[in-house]
């Protein structure tokens, strides 16, 4: 066996070792991971004067008795129509609510809205959407108590979860869990 065949020998069992290692130590992290946090949101509807906190993400899963809870005073105010609303929009509201670095309750402008409802203030305005991702119970009109409306928005705008609407004038913002964009 000539020298250069003994080297290239000791090459690939020295790689071969150190892909072992490297395989063992992606292994051992992913053991390693944190448990699960628990996730907390607080509302208060505008429209009805109700408001609910709730820890709706415990020991990595939904709460059941929370999301009822939640899709209670985000239902459609004007009717009294609830529906499921899209979790992804908790989940969401709570990672702004870490970016805003604030436990502060989400005031609730505009939840779920019916098809019917929203149709209805469509006629009135033309700032409402005729598909409005409220219909499909994935949006939500907030304010954060002791937060202005640019950094709300611009803290949802950084998260790119969604759509971000900004109406300073009317003192909240709009986020959706549809594709990302902004108005």
């Amino acid at each position: 066996m000539s020298e250069c065949d003994t080297t290239r020998r000791l090459l690939v069992k020295g790689l071969g070792a150190l892909a072992v290692c490297q395989v063992s130590g992606v292994a051992w992290a992913g053991a390693q991971t944190k448990p699960e946090v628990d996730k907390t949101l607080s509302f208060y509807n505008r429209h009805t004067g109700e408001s609910t906190k709730q820890c709706f993400w415990h020991q990595g899963q939904f709460d059941p008795q929370a999301l009822a809870a939640f899709d209670s005073v985000l239902r459609d105010h004007r009717n009294g129509e609830t529906t499921e609303i899209d979790r992804n929009l908790f989940e969401l509201l709570h990672r702004l609510q870490t970016k805003l670095g604030t436990n502060a309750r989400f005031e609730i402008i505009s939840g779920y809205r019916s098809p019917a409802t929203n149709a209805m203030l469509a006629a009135r305005s033309n700032g409402v959407a005729k598909r409005s991702y409220h219909t499909r119970a994935m949006a939500v009109d907030i304010a954060v108590p002791g937060v202005d409306t640019a950094t709300l928005r611009q803290a949802a705008l950084d998260l790119k979860l969604g759509g971000v609407g900004f109406y300073p004038k009317s003192g909240f913002v709009h986020v959706d869990t549809g594709p990302v964009r902004r108005w």
